[in-house]
């Protein structure tokens, strides 16, 4: 099976999370081809749903081996220079919304699937795919693992095929990813004019408190796969359209992307122990979105990288940079690593992939399932 003309049948669905626009039923109506028994299931409600989501599956017994990825894609937003749904190929690159990441990458698979269909091999070869990784996450593929779990489907190994390949297809391999941390502080004051502070409380000088007190601190200095956890600002708003007023309230939002010698719970309650030290009264509301996460370097990482040098020559750099994937999640289930197309178009306008790239990378695939299923 060619790879080519089921990415572009998958991008033509313009799949906003949570949008599926056809996407889940594209790649379940191929995989049902080659004979996958397919599960469509459907997990939550507006606003951050209702999600489609896909698990596929063929064969039986060990070993079990998971293909995993998305089919949502981010807003196309504006300044493309041909319609980021069309899927058109010129000069070699497919170009739409979702060519890089990651509906090229869903189309290898499939490919490799049809290949290790017609060899007839043992064991079980499965699918996990969300609609909803760009997004919340919240109804995607952590509560599709539930699932699974709850109906004995359990992997012993997993790929996700986000466009992790940094400059060339084969140049690198994610091992694993750091945690995300968001908060949201909001400092409480009391509104009145600048010429009388006394009648007034101003929250302002509290929150900046806040933040060079926690952007004071050393998080850690990297680990041997790990770089530095970094704690950034990412807004910072007060919203008082006077010069003779003092601002009642004063609101800051932070992010953090910590390594594998940080737990979330632990950052939460350091910041809300800061805010707390500076001003008792603020709300804080913090989310973490992901733990930091390490799939030690062995059998299967070994395994890819054996199939991508024998494919591209190239002996991919292991890596946990970047941001979070579904890969956070899976990990629970299963060792994991990640391994797909060139990223360096993703998420921009006028996205696109190589054509040679997709079919090498269902060729890598194929390599991939040919190694576990021997």
């Amino acid at each position: 099976m060619h790879p080519v003309p089921l990415a572009q049948q998958l991008i033509r669905c313009p799949s906003v999370t949570p949008a599926d626009a056809g996407a889940i039923g594209v790649l379940a109506g191929a995989l049902e081809g080659l004979g996958f028994v397919c599960h469509r299931l459907t997990f939550g409600s507006a606003p951050d749903g209702p999600v489609e989501n896909l698990f596929a599956t063929i064969g039986t017994g060990s070993p079990h081996f998971a293909f995993a990825g998305h089919t949502d894609v981010v807003p196309e937003g504006s300044g493309w220079s041909v319609d980021p749904y069309a899927a058109g190929i010129a000069n070699g690159l497919l170009v739409g919304r979702g060519a890089a990441d990651m509906k090229g990458a869903l189309a290898a698979m499939v490919s490799a699937a049809a290949a290790h269909v017609a060899r007839g091999a043992r064991g079980t070869l499965s699918f996990i795919i969300t609609g909803d990784e760009e997004g919340p996450a919240t109804h995607g593929t952590d509560e599709l693992l539930d699932w699974m779990a709850a109906n004995g489907h359990r992997p012993d190994m997993c790929l996700v095929g986000e466009p992790t390949s940094a400059r060339r297809l084969g140049d690198m391999l994610k091992i694993g990813r750091r945690g995300s941390l968001n908060a949201w502080i909001t400092v409480n004051g009391a509104q009145g004019h600048v010429a009388y502070p006394d009648r007034a409380d101003n929250p302002i000088p509290r929150l900046v408190a806040i933040l060079a007190d926690l952007q004071a601190r050393t998080l850690d200095e990297g680990t041997d796969w790990f770089s530095p956890s970094n704690l950034e600002v990412t807004d910072l708003e007060v919203g008082n359209p006077a010069t003779n007023v003092i601002p009642a309230q004063a609101r800051a939002r932070l992010n953090i992307r910590f390594n594998d010698t940080h737990r979330g719970a632990e950052l939460a309650a350091w910041i809300e122990t800061v805010v707390a030290r500076h001003a008792p009264s603020a709300d804080v509301r913090i989310r973490i979105s992901g733990e930091a996460f390490l799939t030690e370097p062995g059998s299967l990482s070994s395994l890819v990288a054996g199939a991508v040098e024998a494919e591209t020559g190239l002996s991919p750099e292991l890596s946990t940079s970047g941001g979070t994937s579904d890969a956070r999640f899976i990990r629970r289930l299963c060792p994991v690593v990640e391994f797909g197309l060139p990223g360096q178009s993703m998420h921009k306008v006028d996205e696109q992939a190589a054509v040679a790239d997709i079919e090498a990378l269902a060729r890598i695939y194929d390599r991939v399932l040919q190694a576990v299923f021997a």
